[in-house]
């Protein structure tokens, strides 16, 4: 993170620093004092930046990273989109192979930065050759002069976090944050905090956020990784079908699953209630942060930060399409006016 008086070198210098903001409405049953680190006020809206912009220049200090070279991920859409914009400004090009999940408008937002794009089915088990991950590691093997990220693998993923998200956090909550509620996909953001705030104060609780139809909850209770507990689900950069290095498990003190209908209602409450435009993944953590409260995790004397990822221009066509929503059976019409009302009053 680099910090600039007005005048910016480039969009990179813009790049973490985001606000965190107290939310009034959709808390106000619940004990405790809850704020938001918004990540949508990074230049590529969303918490990606800081992984993409910290990998691509400890690529380039050692020297694996030169002119002429092509960075090659995998994406749900946001890493892809940073990894993007950071090769626009250092002048490398761009190859992602991107996940189904990932809405058209990402996906045309990735091509609108340059990037070449991959698109691989989202319901195929990871070592399956059409999945996006062996995708990646096949355009990585057949393009010379290229980087692989590999961000569900890289020790950078949580340690950009560890140096940029964590300190903030401490920084901006003077030291008295007692909770954060963090999805966890690749485990990058939730180990890289965890692992910084715990160090400043071991007592910090760490609470994860998983999706039904992900394995990362039943893994961290019990070292199993239950096939069983795989199954599509609609929710884009939460959960996994593998185990992510990246992912600290023992920073994290317990998760908690969200449902795909539960957090999409969430998120669209948020902008309602809180005029926070977000992503589908920022409303898993509020469901999952009101369940938690729901639990008995807080009391009136608890500081809870909760990280949403991104920006909600991403899922114009999903999660903010009442057509979309209607289709996932998430709600008729008749009964969403009426909820929406309710918000509004």
């Amino acid at each position: 993170m680099k910090k600039h008086n007005g005048i910016t070198n480039s969009v990179l210098d813009l790049v973490g620093d985001t606000p965190l903001i107290r939310l009034n409405k959709i808390t106000k049953e619940l004990n405790g004092e809850f704020l938001a680190k918004y990540e949508a006020f990074n230049p590529g809206h969303s918490m990606k930046d800081r992984i993409a912009t910290h990998i691509v220049e400890q690529a380039e200090k050692r020297g694996i990273l030169k002119k002429g070279s092509k960075v090659i991920e995998t994406t749900s859409g946001n890493t892809g989109f940073s990894i993007a914009l950071v090769c626009i400004i250092k002048g490398y090009e761009c190859i992602l192979a991107v996940n189904s999940k990932a809405s058209k408008g990402k996906i045309n937002m990735l091509r609108s930065m340059g990037a070449k794009v991959y698109v691989c089915p989202a319901n195929v088990s990871a070592d399956d050759p059409r999945s996006y991950y062996q995708v990646a590691k096949r355009l990585h093997e057949e393009t010379a002069d290229s980087v692989y990220i590999n961000q569900y693998f890289n020790d950078l993923n949580s340690e950009a976090h560890y140096l940029s998200t964590g300190p903030e956090i401490w920084e901006q909550t003077k030291g008295k944050v007692t909770h954060v509620v963090v999805a966890s996909g690749t485990g990058g953001t939730i180990s890289g905090v965890g692992k910084y705030l715990k160090e400043q104060n071991p007592d910090v609780k760490i609470l994860g956020v998983d999706a039904f139809g992900s394995i990362l909850k039943k893994f961290h209770e019990t070292s199993d990784f239950d096939t069983n507990e795989i199954y599509p689900y609609r929710i884009e950069g939460l959960g996994k079908n593998l185990i992510p290095s990246a992912t600290n498990f023992e920073v994290i003190d317990v998760f908690e699953k969200v449902t795909d209908e539960a957090a999409a209602h969430k998120a669209r409450e948020l902008a309602l209630m809180e005029g926070l435009f977000t992503g589908y993944t920022s409303g898993a953590v509020v469901q999952a942060t009101t369940q938690y409260a729901e639990q008995g995790y807080f009391d009136k004397n608890s500081v809870v930060v909760m990280i949403l990822p991104d920006h909600g221009s991403r899922y114009m066509e999903k999660i903010y399409s009442d057509e979309w929503m209607r289709e996932q059976g998430f709600f008729d019409s008749k009964k969403h006016e009426k909820n929406a009302l309710e918000i509004i009053k």
